[in-house]
């Protein structure tokens, strides 16, 4: 049975009582409304039930009551053992400050006209309220630049990649502002509030901005008819890769609220206790490409950072060991910057011409180096990424030092597309994901900037030949051609073995001649050219003549020239047959269809045992099967191809 907490006060009222000793209850979100009245009724109702609370809070040395009330832990799972078992994504904390000029001498001259009514306990009273961080972290110029600050950061960062954001803000009409000034600023945001008569975050009902309030809220009753569809249709679009962007947020929506989406949460709100934890678990949920979830902090919420005892300062009320581990300061992560910018280069350490691509691509010939590489460079890649998002990057590092690690991320991406063109490697576009290019378009400011080439496909002679033209020394052209055609003999292999394997033989034959220096580049260029030319052509060189109005029949014809044609017997015949037999039979779905295969087979094995008598042969059983099946398998892929 579930239930609400809240119905217990009825059912106390109404002197409800089981007293059996085999209840068991679940408290869920037990750090919540487990201390007051409501708990108390829900034990008078059942008083000898075994109570178990379930929260994903640390709890704080205050409310350490807890333990008597549940008992002893029966298990604990905290954050760091998520991250380390990458049930969550770890936490990047940045803190940024808005800098605000106060004209005091201006400011006080305005206080004492508008308050020239009041007593000098009155004025004292007013600038005490009114000089509180609230007031101050109010104003309208401060909100309008945290707000473009918060802009230019989603857009250079994140727009574009699928990922999502929410602003923290201190109330109900800060939050308007922040949505304002967001769409002034070319950002899709929404702002999701409780309605105006309801508390929220650090205010009271009646404020003097409430008109405003109600005029937003106004506005979407009028736009989605009801609160749970304004609600069910800003998290529709949150939740999809080209929907809306940020999502401003008081305390709804800022706990509990789960989208893997949300990649960064952008704080402008005093956070405390569970509130705090619970709010920044919004962006550490998993999701494709999500290698952090980021905290850019305009409230000092938690402090520098530099050393972890500050977190555990700022959180004075969390036992430490709770959150250990849970949020990294970003300079940790800059601080690897510069040592896999150096693991990065030293795969190329016996190359002594940095600049020589040539010499890079040959020396990523061999499979595992090239998986080093792009292990390397991904996480460079996702290292560089992180800096360039923050601004203590910019102040710490010198900007020729900043210039080169982008230009070297431009390069090596550069030799990556090179190389798996070279070797024919299948583009992984997860690799080449959104927030890659992001990365590359925003920050790498050069002419001539390359974007991945679709593979092209060898028989399209006039893309193929002009994909190799750009390739720059003949031996690059020529290993290009050769694993293209490598990759394409791999791929239509079961469509006719006997004729893609002889060309598989006379690829590897080529390169192994020139990597034992018995061609020059030239030859080997030549080489290539040639057997990509025989490729092309097909059966039509060296095919039987009585064999060329069919369409099947040379690839059977393979097959049997391959088993028997040792012997010395014409399998033209035979070849033409097996095709008429197998077309005959095929009805819809016929390669599942195991009676049509059954006759397939015995007619096969007719024909076969008929050559075997007319010309003396002696076949095995084994082999004759063998044959059959892998006719039968031909059969199958190339009706695929019809």
């Amino acid at each position: 049975m579930t239930t609400v907490i809240n119905k217990f006060e009825q059912a106390a009222r109404d002197k409800v009582r089981d007293a059996g000793i085999n209840v068991f209850v679940l408290v869920d979100e037990s750090h919540r409304s487990q201390y007051g009245q409501m708990h108390a009724k829900m034990a008078r109702v059942f008083p000898n039930a075994c109570y178990i609370g379930f929260t994903g809070t640390p709890l704080t040395r205050a409310e350490k009551s807890t333990a008597e009330k549940f008992g002893s832990f029966i298990h604990k799972y905290p954050m760091r053992q998520a991250v380390r078992d990458r049930a969550v994504v770890p936490l990047l904390y940045e803190g940024r400050i808005v800098d605000q000029d106060v004209d005091k001498d201006q400011l006080e001259r305005w206080f004492e006209r508008v308050t020239r009514h009041l007593s000098e306990d009155q004025k004292t009273d007013l600038k005490r309220k009114m000089s509180r961080s609230e007031a101050v972290n109010a104003t309208e110029q401060r909100v309008k630049e945290v707000a473009y600050n918060i802009a230019v950061h989603y857009e250079q960062n994140w727009r574009g990649t699928g990922f999502k954001a929410q602003v923290a803000t201190a109330s109900k009409r800060i939050g308007l502002k922040y949505w304002r000034y967001l769409l002034d600023y070319g950002i899709e945001a929404a702002l999701v509030i409780s309605p105006p008569d309801t508390r929220e975050g650090h205010e009271g009902v009646n404020t003097s901005e409430a008109p405003d309030v109600q005029a937003f809220w106004k506005q979407m009753m009028d736009r989605y008819g009801s609160e749970e569809s304004y609600n069910r249709e800003i998290i529709r679009s949150f939740a999809q890769a080209d929907g809306m962007e940020i999502m401003v947020v008081v305390d709804k929506l800022l706990t509990g609220f789960d989208e893997p989406r949300n990649a960064v949460l952008y704080v402008d709100k005093p956070l405390r206790e569970h509130t705090l934890l619970q709010a920044i678990a919004r962006v550490n949920r998993l999701f494709e490409g999500k290698d952090y979830g980021y905290i850019i902090d305009y409230r000092g919420v938690l402090g520098e950072l530099n050393d972890a005892m500050n977190l555990y300062d700022a959180l004075a009320e969390y036992d430490a060991a709770d959150i250990e581990g849970t949020i990294a300061d970003v300079a940790a992560e800059i601080s690897r910057l510069p040592q896999l910018h150096s693991d990065l280069w030293a795969i190329f350490q016996r190359i002594s011409n940095k600049q020589d691509s040539e010499a890079m691509e040959r020396l990523l010939e061999p499979e595992d180096r090239r998986q080093h590489f792009y292990e390397a460079l991904t996480n460079y890649a996702r290292s560089l990424r992180v800096a360039l998002s923050t601004t203590k990057f910019y102040e710490d590092t010198p900007e020729k030092r900043v210039n080169l690690y982008k230009q070297d991320l431009k390069f090596f991406h550069q030799l990556r597309q090179a190389v798996k063109m070279r070797y024919a490697e299948a583009i992984d576009y997860r690799d080449y994901e959104d927030k890659v290019r992001k990365l590359m378009d925003e920050h790498i400011k050069a002419t001539g900037t390359s974007t991945i080439t679709q593979m092209v496909d060898i028989f399209d002679a006039e893309k193929f030949d002009a994909e190799v033209e750009k390739l720059g020394t003949p031996a690059a052209k020529a290993d290009t051609i050769l694993n293209r055609m490598k990759r394409t003999i791999s791929e239509r292999m079961d469509e006719d073995p006997a004729y893609y394997r002889r060309f598989a033989e006379l690829v590897a034959a080529t390169i192994e001649a020139y990597r034992q220096g018995r061609l020059d580049q030239l030859d080997y260029l030549q080489q290539s050219e040639e057997l990509l030319d025989a490729m092309r052509a097909g059966h039509s060189a060296d095919l039987p003549v009585e064999l060329r109005p069919y369409r099947h029949a040379p690839a059977y014809f393979g097959l049997l020239r391959s088993a028997l044609g040792g012997n010395g017997v014409n399998v033209v015949p035979l070849a033409i047959q097996i095709e008429q037999t197998i077309e005959a039979h095929k009805v819809t779905d016929w390669a599942t269809n195991l009676d049509v295969q059954k006759r397939i087979r015995l007619q096969l094995d007719d024909m076969l045992f008929e050559l075997e008598r007319q010309h003396d042969l002696t076949i095995s059983e084994e082999e004759l099967d063998m044959l059959i099946e892998s006719v039968l398998e031909v059969a199958k892929v190339r009706d695929g191809l019809q």
